[in-house]
């Protein structure tokens, strides 16, 4: 019993470790808008910076804990759970080093130490820790042996970008008065090593996608299920990211924040239900019928809006404004019209997209149309074992007649 609970009580452990270098970052990083520093946000858009980190953080904590309890020997919860100690503690050390060394300079002991490592050390570790996720979704094992080598380098890589950190003269930020840790002769030797290493870190991240995509391609049954639910995580997520860049034209921050940090938080999500298995013969289901409801609410929002003009340019020209009981009429209509509209929409999306759910139906039905001429015992015996057969694919199937009354 004990070899089963430290696992969890492990998870468990950096989940909470996690919560507690947040929240001082999080602390630190208000007390630096507070300061007025010129790179500080404001508003809003501090709100919903903070907003972003916390979901995205609590979406990894959660899920990685979660796989870290029930499957210990997979690598990826432990790998989730890296990834949301490293962000917390980018955060936590960057605000505390920025607090201690520019905004109220000594006030803090302590931060020059943290000055080589506050700006890009765990930034680097928590990019790592995502690759290897990507690497190893979701058997936990890689693609294949020839993969070993690659692994073996992206495990080398973020080492390499730690010492190099803690051992330059000079730290990235500016205004930080040098690094007291310093080793200008060791920086030296690994000034290039160390550029080569953040360029492999980076790269890791396109690669574990790329594996995902071979994986996919070779899958076959509960694997391709699986990696079936982080395709839709990674569409709904490129969507999201649309959504940002179009936001971020249009200067709508908190719109951009709230976009990217759905797309940190969904990822993690379905990369736990797929690890899991949970619901998995449901994707089918759920992408048919999240893509109905999608069509039904835009055809019937174009209609209503086509309608209300063309009333409106009828009782006043185009953009007048129509009496309150042609408005009812036209709400009433549209309200009359979605259920029609909703089983054809239904009905055309499951045939591309819920194919067998569609066979199913279509089979059922001929087998009811059947089922109204048929007299012979014997012979609906056989034809409702096939039926059954062919749309549940149950294991075995069998037919119990009550006898007739004496």
């Amino acid at each position: 019993m004990g070899r089963r609970r430290w696992p969890a009580g492990l998870a468990w452990g950096l989940a909470g470790l996690t919560v507690l270098a947040l929240a001082p970052g999080v602390r630190l990083s208000m007390l630096l808008n507070a300061a007025g520093l010129p790179e500080a946000q404001a508003g809003a858009a501090m709100v919903a910076a903070y907003g972003a980190v916390v979901l995205a953080l609590t979406s990894s904590a959660v899920v990685g804990t979660v796989l870290a309890s029930r499957r210990p020997g997979h690598p990826v919860g432990w790998l989730l759970l890296g990834v949301g100690l490293s962000v917390a503690l980018s955060v936590l050390v960057e605000s505390y080093a920025k607090y201690g060394l520019v905004a109220r300079p000594g006030s803090l002991p302590g931060a020059r130490y943290l000055a080589g490592v506050a700006v890009l050390t765990f930034t680097i570790v928590w990019l790592s820790c995502a690759g290897f996720v990507l690497l190893l979704t979701p058997t936990g094992s890689l693609p294949s042996p020839r993969w070993r080598w690659w692994a073996r380098l992206a495990a080398v890589a973020p080492a390499v970008v730690v010492v190099t950190s803690v051992v330059q003269p000079d730290p990235l930020a500016p205004d930080w008065y040098g690094n007291p840790l310093a080793v200008p002769a060791l920086y030296r030797l690994l000034a290039v090593p160390g550029v080569a290493a953040i360029a492999v870190v980076l790269a890791s991240v396109l690669v574990g996608a790329s594996s995902l995509v071979l994986r996919f391609r070779r899958a076959r049954g509960v694997e391709r299920l699986q990696l079936r639910w982080l395709a839709l995580a990674a569409a709904l997520a490129a969507g999201l990211l649309v959504v940002a860049l179009v936001a971020g034209s249009l200067g709508r921050d908190p719109v951009v924040l709230a976009s990217i940090s759905l797309c940190a938080a969904l990822l993690p999500l379905a990369t736990g239900a797929a690890i899991l298995r949970y619901r998995l013969y449901d994707l089918d289901r759920i992408i048919s019928r999240t893509l109905a409801y999608g069509l039904l609410t835009v055809l019937a929002g174009l209609g209503y809006a086509g309608a209300v003009l063309l009333v409106g340019r009828a009782f006043g020209g185009l953009g007048g404004r129509p009496p309150s009981w042609a408005v009812a009429g036209l709400t009433l209509a549209v309200a009359a019209a979605v259920q029609p509209a909703h089983r054809r929409i239904q009905r055309v999306v499951d045939r591309r997209f819920n194919r067998r759910r569609y066979d199913a139906a279509r089979t059922v039905e001929a087998f009811a149309a059947r089922l109204r001429d048929q007299v012979d015992l014997r012979a609906l015996h056989g034809e409702l074992l096939a039926v059954v057969d062919q749309t549940m694919q149950p294991t075995s199937t069998s037919l119990w007649l009550r006898p007739p009354p004496a």
